[in-house]
């Protein structure tokens, strides 16, 4: 046989190959089968390891309180474009969890508090974990805040430890409630823009910014009583958790530039001295007491973190549940994702619950200052569809539960609010910006030859048109009688009397209660207790979020619907640079005038709004 280079080359070529082929199969079996044991010994092996005894838990919470994580491609581009890192969120049900299952745990034996980078929450959601606190302490286990420093929202919860430390350079921050506002009708008259407002409401303030160089007499009213009733009740709680004498936050406030002098500036010493902390050490040397006191782990205690305590829990996934749809954010038309309201996705989520045999009833957990009407109006219908399918619906309204978020909130069993909840705010308004002296001093005309006087109603660039106007006024009178009459069935009264405490009025939940627009003041947890004995569910339930996943398809949607929002943003921000505005309130601005050029590019003739323009201080 003759010798072929070519056929030895094609031989060992394919040598190799088969030899490669194999090597691969055998490295890919080798993976599997080494992914397989693992997950065999997690579950039928040794697990997690067991935690030791006298172990301390350590609530070092970084981020931001939420009802629910929020986020995707779109606000992870729009943090990019404004030059900061993506939004670290803490949820507030992790807490409780974690909070309720550590209590009852023998192996943990006391909790240190680190609030230092917990940002925001809102009254309602930090009371609840003030009270996740208390019951951690109930079972008999210290907890020991220590802060660098403390703002009002992380000392909220640090008066509820057992003990408080500050950093000798450290300070505690107590500002009040309540702050000044922009108001915008000069520059927008400089600019152009008329801002025709149409309402229902006295009290409906959300586009008086936008109208008015200062607020309105009712405004100011409404918002001097709001704001005293949740600083009565914020002192009132931080002076009963600390055991000062009623009145003692505010003459420390009132007495502040004396007693900073008589410690010779010394923030910290003068924390201390009003009994605000019990003591100043810094960071190692709470450490180090933590080690005396409890089990010395190498140089430091024995302890665990939040986040890997909470991946110890395991929520039961069999038997009769109470089903919590999360309603956190503004209510807007269509699809939201998660730590937002659409009025489709959120009635598509009740409507999973209802359909669920496994559901036996429904929390609607509120924290929303409201938006769409329409929105609303489909996410009520739902819940009403969900009552009368047999299904307990029991809402318990969070940080704000205003406006679209009370709409939401009338079909209900219950409806269950904690003291400082901002909710109420029953009214409507529409607001179309125009820009027709814009245009004037740019030269630029508009004309043509429509069939009807609607057909270029609604053009920004001409005046608003009287009939149009009456029209529009019209309709937010009827949307405004749809919504006293509705409250008025779900409260059990008239809508003349809904009317006297509506008006767009915003109320705390301690005064809803008293003016009966809420049924019961309480916790995050009492309202889902009630759901479950109003199904009769006893003690044997577990608890369900009904949550939308977002899809990537989702994702790039949200993407290319920002981006228009997005570029206006990034002008009114270009242009406010140049004023000398510091970044903070020129970003404040940006948002507000934002908002408004939302308003204005959306594609139907207009919108009636339910929204409060308030937020949970």
């Amino acid at each position: 046989m003759s010798f072929s280079p070519l056929s030895s080359v094609r031989r060992g070529v394919a040598f190799c190959w088969r030899l490669l082929d194999a090597g691969r199969r055998t490295v890919l079996n080798l993976l599997f089968l080494g992914l397989l044991i693992a997950v065999v010994y997690g579950l039928f092996g040794g697990g997690i390891k067991p935690l030791s005894p006298r172990t301390t838990l350590v609530l070092d919470f970084k981020g931001t309180l939420v009802e629910q994580n929020s986020g995707g491609a779109r606000e992870a581009l729009l943090t990019s474009v404004r030059g900061g890192e993506a939004r670290k969120m803490v949820q507030l049900r992790d807490v409780l969890a974690v909070l309720d299952a550590a209590a009852k745990d023998p192996n943990i034996g006391a909790a240190v508090l680190l609030a230092d980078e917990l940002q925001g929450g809102g009254q309602a959601m930090l009371r609840e974990v003030a009270a996740g606190l208390e019951r951690f302490k109930a079972s008999g286990k210290p907890v020991v805040a220590w802060g660098a420093s403390y703002d009002q929202s992380q000392y909220l919860l640090a008066a509820h430890a057992s003990e408080v430390y500050l950093h000798p350079m450290g300070m505690v921050m107590l500002e009040g409630f309540g702050r000044y506002r922009n108001y915008y009708r000069d520059a927008l008259d400089k600019l152009g823009v008329t801002v025709n407002l149409l309402r229902v409401g006295t009290y409906k303030s959300f586009g008086e910014p936008f109208i008015a160089n200062g607020p309105s007499p009712a405004a100011a009213e409404a918002d001097a009583y709001l704001n005293n009733g949740l600083w009565s009740a914020y002192t009132g709680e931080v002076e009963k958790a600390r055991k000062l004498p009623q009145g003692a936050v505010m003459k420390t406030i009132n007495d502040l530039p004396a007693q900073a002098a008589a410690v010779q500036g010394d923030l910290a010493k003068l924390s201390l001295a009003a009994k605000w902390v019990d003591g100043l050490k810094t960071r190692d040397q709470v450490r180090q007491m933590m080690t005396q006191r409890g089990a010395a782990d190498g140089k430091s205690f024995r302890q665990i973190a939040f986040d890997d305590y909470l991946a110890r829990l395991h929520p039961k996934l069999t038997g009769d549940a109470v089903g919590v749809v999360i309603a956190a954010g503004e209510i807007s038309d269509g699809t939201a994702g998660p730590g937002s309201i659409g009025g489709d996705s959120t009635s598509k989520l009740i409507r999973m619950a209802r359909e669920d045999d496994k559901i036996k009833a429904v929390v609607l957990r509120v924290d929303s200052p409201g938006g769409s009407a329409f929105a609303s109006e489909l996410i009520r219908r739902e819940l009403q569809l969900t009552r009368e399918a047999g299904k307990p619906v029991v809402v318990s309204m969070g940080n704000v539960a205003a406006s679209g978020g009370y709409w939401i909130s009338m079909s209900s069993d219950e409806v269950i609010a904690d003291p400082s909840t901002i909710t109420g705010s029953i009214g409507v308004f529409a607001i179309l910006p125009t820009a027709e002296k814009v245009i004037d001093k740019l030269g630029i005309h508009t004309a043509g030859a429509p069939t009807t006087w609607l057909g270029d109603a609604g053009n920004p660039l001409r005046p608003l048109d009287p009939r149009f106007g009456q029209v529009i006024q019209s309709s937010i009178n009827h949307i405004y009688g749809e919504f006293t009459t509705r409250a008025a069935q779900a409260r059990k009264t008239t809508p003349e009397k809904i009317d006297v405490v509506a008006q767009g009025r915003v109320w705390t939940g301690q005064q809803a209660k008293e003016r009966g627009l809420v049924d019961t003041l309480g916790s995050y947890g009492d309202a889902i207790k009630s759901a479950a004995r109003r199904a009769k569910l006893g003690d044997d339930y577990r608890v369900t979020y009904i949550e939308r996943e977002t899809s990537k398809f989702d994702k790039l949607i949200e993407l290319f619907g920002g981006s228009v929002a997005q570029a206006v943003g990034a002008q009114v921000k270009l242009g406010l640079t140049t004023t000398g505005l510091p970044p903070g309130a020129a970003a404040d601005v940006a948002h507000e005038l934002g908002w408004l050029n939302e308003v204005s590019a959306g594609h139907k003739p207009f919108m009636a709004i339910t929204h409060c323009l308030c937020e949970s201080p």
